[in-house]
């Protein structure tokens, strides 16, 4: 397998200091040399992304169809989606849903609003009603684009729908696709572009960041720009092959800030081949890696479980194309890790951290022929300092002991649309990101997940606000009182589990709440467990103590 270069070894000086922290300020800086970024105030994303060159011939290819996009087509795609957005009056600044699976449309789509000056917002197309309406209503959004099934919903919302097809041979057959064929083939050039600056903002994508409900994480073109360098470029120019050979399978959803960062952005800039998937399927997966011969797949824990096990099936007839295996938005067990490396010996496997937050930017596994931390995050990525907290003292800790994980870099949010106070606690005056992550760092600079501070449940790498569960079980007429926390699970990461305080002649079972919550939230957030309890555990502020909670779920589930 081919393998980094030794460009990062491990610090043999048994020394406290090592030379990327220092103990006086409590700030570790990256091992990884300082990345140029472009200084240019009056810079887009989308210029920046093309203004590279690279010798990639296909850009995209539809795995159901085998339907693809060459590189010489996209930019003029890309403008003509930009282009005819205008001339049906979409101006600077709008806000544009995407309520959208993947799709070779969804990086048109997203690019072409960017390159007019207006923002995307994204959102999982399973989404309810409920959750639309109010995502719409909190970012403004003006117009949406979203599958068929979807539109009439959409538009009972009081928003114009443009439909997009989920098969891209059904585009021409369909009338119902006529108005996004003509964004896509009927205009020439965007003849009145905007100026655009680096700090406009280019995207609202919502995340539960480190407590509470859903909030807009509000990025900007210059966040964007850092992360195709610092997170995209960056890892591929610490490799031997070449970076327009490689071809990537895009599982993960292109609405999530992992799948975005890399398939409708940072990997344009290099050339890279994108096999699109538009949702996950075992065999389906197989037959995709080995048909358009894939080098590199990102995933989730609950995919690299899949893929372990289909390898141990397939071994010696499949998959034998696989470079490498990256997995992030959620921690993994040490037994998923292993079972991986040994089942699969010859492919690279590196794990990464990022928050929508950061813009995806933050640290990168880093593994050379005789040095390889299989467990950790990796290293920070270039351009970013952290900083490791006791979170009950507030003492910035050397090497080697855990706290809070602070983060500091270009890549970093503008700030939550329209919530001043949840920003406030999140980045500090001195522009430091509190992520609620518990890490440690060790002496060789590599990051190592402990647990989490912050209240957010990861299921299959997708995150839910245990807040907006509570809302929806406080609703019910027979519902006293709620509490949802995590509870670790194999397959998926972290459950959903509801603690609730029913009414004394309450004939309320647990399927009776679990139902009630699925039909009012997208199929990722539902409760999977129930637990009847006389009361919930507060604080004398009347916090939840979900501490307590989690310790319930962690000895007797």
């Amino acid at each position: 397998m081919e393998k980094l270069s030794d460009t990062s070894k491990p610090d043999n000086n048994n020394n406290n200091n090592p030379e990327w922290y220092c103990p006086q300020t409590g700030i570790y800086t990256s091992k990884h040399p300082t990345v140029s970024l472009p200084t240019d105030p009056f810079l887009d994303v989308v210029s920046f992304i093309f203004s590279h060159k690279h010798n990639g011939v296909t850009a995209f290819i539809d795995s159901f169809s085998g339907f693809s996009i060459p590189y010489s087509d996209l930019f003029p795609l890309v403008n003509s989606m930009a282009s005819g957005l205008q001339n049906m009056g979409l101006k600077q600044g709008d806000v544009v849903l995407l309520l959208l699976p993947n799709s070779i449309y969804f990086p048109i789509l997203f690019l072409g609003v960017l390159y007019l000056g207006a923002v995307v917002t994204t959102m999982n197309p399973l989404s309810t009603s409920l959750e639309i309406e109010k995502q719409i209503s909190n970012c403004n959004a003006c117009i949406a684009f979203s599958v068929l099934e979807k539109a009439a919903k959409l538009q009972s919302l009081g928003i114009p729908v443009v439909s997009v097809p989920e098969n891209v041979t059904s585009l021409k057959a369909n009338k119902a696709f006529d108005a996004f064929y003509m964004l896509l083939y009927g205009n020439v050039d965007l003849c009145l572009r905007p100026i655009i600056r680096q700090e406009d903002t280019a995207a609202i994508l919502y995340s539960s960041g480190t407590t509470g409900s859903s909030k807009g994480v509000v990025l900007t073109h210059r966040n964007f720009i850092s992360m195709v360098e610092l997170f995209v470029r960056f890892e591929a120019s610490q490799y031997d092959y070449s970076s327009s050979k490689n071809v990537f399978l895009a599982v993960l959803p292109m609405f999530h800030v992992y799948g975005l960062s890399l398939f409708v952005m940072g990997l344009l800039s290099l050339g890279s081949s994108i096999v699109v998937m538009r949702k996950f399927d075992a065999n389906e997966m197989v037959k995709a890696i080995d048909m358009h011969e894939v080098t590199h797949f990102p995933v989730v824990p609950p995919m690299l479980q899949v893929l372990t096990k289909k390898a141990k099936s397939v071994y010696g007839k499949s998959l034998k194309s696989l470079k490498q295996v990256s997995c992030g938005a959620a921690p993994l067990f040490g037994k998923t890790i292993q079972d991986f490396v040994e089942t699969l010996p010859y492919v690279d496997f590196i794990q990464g951290y990022g928050m929508t937050e950061s813009t995806a930017v933050g640290t990168r596994g880093f593994n050379t022929k005789n040095f390889q931390k299989y467990s950790s995050i990796g290293l920070l990525a270039p351009n970013i300092e952290a900083k490791v907290m006791d979170w009950v003292t507030g003492c910035f800790l050397p090497p080697g002991n855990s706290g809070e994980l602070l983060i500091r870099g270009p890549a970093v949010m503008k700030e939550y649309l329209n919530n001043g106070e949840a920003t406030a606690s999140t980045i500090d005056k001195d522009g430091w990101l509190h992520t609620g992550d518990i890490v440690y760092i060790d002496h060789d600079g590599y990051l190592h997940i402990v647990d989490r501070l912050k209240e957010i449940i990861k299921y299959k790498g997708f995150q839910i606000a245990p807040a907006d569960l509570e809302a929806v079980l406080i609703c019910h007429p027979d519902i006293l009182d709620a509490a949802v926390t995590a509870a670790i699970d194999k397959e998926c990461g972290e459950i959903p589990v509801a603690f609730v305080v029913k009414r004394l002649e309450s004939m309320l079972t647990q399927e009776d709440i679990i139902n009630y919550v699925a039909v009012q939230v997208a199929p990722h957030k539902k409760v999977r467990k129930v637990i009847f309890v006389q009361s919930i555990p507060k604080s004398a502020a009347g916090k939840i103590l979900r501490r307590e909670l989690r310790h319930y779920t962690t000895s007797r589930l």
